[in-house]
């Protein structure tokens, strides 16, 4: 019967891991055509596809970013004349400094609030999308 267990276990994980990278798959291209992924994509589809709490979702999100998963990206925009490094250096201290604050700050309020500030920030980005 342990065995039995282990290979549940086994099938679980696998099946994780290939619907993580299909979501990592549908980000980096999402992330490459508009310069999103983390919190509008891969969050909301860890929740929906792996059943993860919002704050896991969001640890998770952020783990993955931790690698260079925009090199490739950067790389092509970048031949194209179409970064600037000064700005995104400027981006990336300030992130790297206000995301401590901010994940403080959602584990604090917990997954409830987290989840409707988010769906309010996707509301009004959509919103002032649309009308632009």
């Amino acid at each position: 019967m342990g065995s039995l267990k282990n290979l549940e276990l086994e099938l679980s994980l696998a099946l994780s891991l290939v619907v993580g990278l299909l979501i990592g798959s549908i980000a980096g291209i999402l992330a490459g055509l508009f310069g999103i992924g983390g919190g509008i994509v891969i969050v909301p589809m860890l929740i929906a596809f792996l059943k993860f709490a919002p704050s896991k979702a969001v640890g998770t999100s952020l783990a993955a970013m931790l690698l260079p998963v925009g090199i490739m990206a950067v790389w092509k925009y970048s031949k194209a004349g179409d970064v600037d490094f000064k700005v995104a250096s400027a981006l990336a201290i300030g992130i790297f400094f206000m995301a401590y604050i901010g994940a403080h700050l959602g584990l604090t309020i917990g997954n409830t609030w987290v989840s409707r500030g988010f769906g309010v920030l996707l509301l009004l980005v959509g919103i002032k999308f649309i009308l632009a």
